[in-house]
């Protein structure tokens, strides 16, 4: 109960928090993100996925944050703020 957890996603990776993104047995993304957000998680996208694919923030679920650099994020969260890396 007392971890932040904190979702960075950039690349491919992006696809699961676009509006309408479904899992291989039609479930939608939107309805596991929208529990996840509400008990807390953070999930945040790089800007620089956006521009090189030419998605736009509207194409996004609406509990998403947007962030100049993934990568940029994940390095700050790990030596300013202590978080631990885990890669799926």
């Amino acid at each position: 109960p007392e971890t932040e957890i904190v979702a960075v996603a950039h690349a491919a990776g992006v696809d699961f928090l676009l509006k309408g993104a479904k899992d291989e047995n039609g479930n939608k993304y939107e309805d596991i993100v929208e529990r996840l957000a509400l008990g807390g998680v953070r999930f945040e996208v790089c800007e620089i996925t956006l521009r090189e694919r030419s998605l736009s923030k509207q194409q996004f679920v609406d509990y998403v944050k947007f962030v100049p650099s993934g990568v940029v994020e994940v390095t700050r969260l790990q030596q300013r703020e202590g978080y631990a890396y885990l890669k799926p």
